[in-house]
């Protein structure tokens, strides 16, 4: 795919860090547009992604983190790439987070289905938020099991 083609499909956000790529900065510019290829699993619905010239060349030396906001208020929260890649594989459920109020674990919830919607286009997750043990516990799900 060109780089405008992945640009337009992901809204031109980074999958990384998920904040705004300016179609017009150069290539060159850390903060410039770069295709980046997420993962080496030929069957992955999506396999280029949009990324800055700066997220890419980090996530080549390191293994990417998605981070989760610090506004939100979680324990334990799950590394979210790992939770995508699972997801895409094996569909079915799985739990995320926990949060001590309900509120807390709602505004998690609605966070995940927004970020999903850009990390793995393509695979529909819904959140959902359950109770147990005096906490709140944040799980995401696909259609498929």
């Amino acid at each position: 795919m060109k780089l405008d083609d992945v640009a337009k499909r992901d809204g031109w956000r980074c999958w990384v860090c998920d904040e705004a790529v300016d179609a017009g900065m150069s290539v060159n510019d850390p903060r410039g547009p770069s295709i980046d290829s997420r993962t080496a699993d030929k069957k992955a619905k999506v396999i280029e992604r949009l990324a800055h010239r700066a997220c890419n060349t980090r996530k080549g030396a390191v293994k990417v983190v998605i981070a989760w906001p610090d506004r939100l208020h979680v324990v334990e929260p799950a590394p979210l790439i790992a939770v995508a890649e699972r997801l895409e594989r094996k569909g079915g459920r799985e739990l995320v987070a926990r949060c001590a109020n309900r509120k807390d674990a709602q505004e998690a919830a609605d966070w995940l289905v927004d970020r999903f919607s850009r990390l793995a286009p393509g695979l529909p997750v819904t959140a959902s938020v359950d109770t147990g043990g005096g906490q709140f516990l944040v799980a995401l799900a696909t259609g498929r099991r």
